[in-house]
């Protein structure tokens, strides 16, 4: 399944690993967005974060099919990014986050994350959970 398009749903680290386990509460919700034409995206940042595993084989594969396209982190979302950490606390191991925040929120995306609580201090700044 190949999805383009308007990005509607950004997918954080997280939810993506989750989301591949077959019968995961976040699969089901993945299969519901599908159902209804969402798209999916996901950060170069998510990305990355998705590879450093470990992974099994068949997780990758799966990915590969749902995300044919990663966006990239851009000069708007490197400085957005900066922004958040600094609006936010400058909170230790949170940078990554404010990059997965802020390349949704330039994408006009919802992020779904299971770590809502962390995330939440973005909406301030734009960003729309999922």
């Amino acid at each position: 399944m190949t999805l383009v398009g308007n990005f509607m749903v950004h997918l954080d680290t997280n939810f993506l690993i989750s989301a591949i386990q077959p019968g995961s509460p976040e699969d089901a919700h993945l299969r519901s967005w599908l159902g209804a034409g969402e798209s999916l995206g996901i950060s170069a940042v998510a990305w990355a974060e998705f590879f450093c595993g470990p992974l099994p084989q068949n997780d990758e594969r799966v990915a590969r099919q749902l995300f044919q396209r990663v966006e990239t982190l851009s000069q708007v979302d490197a400085e957005m990014a900066a922004h958040l950490f600094n609006q936010t606390g400058r909170r230790s191991r949170s940078l990554s986050d404010c990059m997965i925040a802020a390349t949704a929120i330039r994408c006009g995306a919802r992020l779904a994350t299971i770590n809502n609580h962390d995330f939440r201090l973005f909406a301030a700044h734009g960003l729309k959970l999922a």
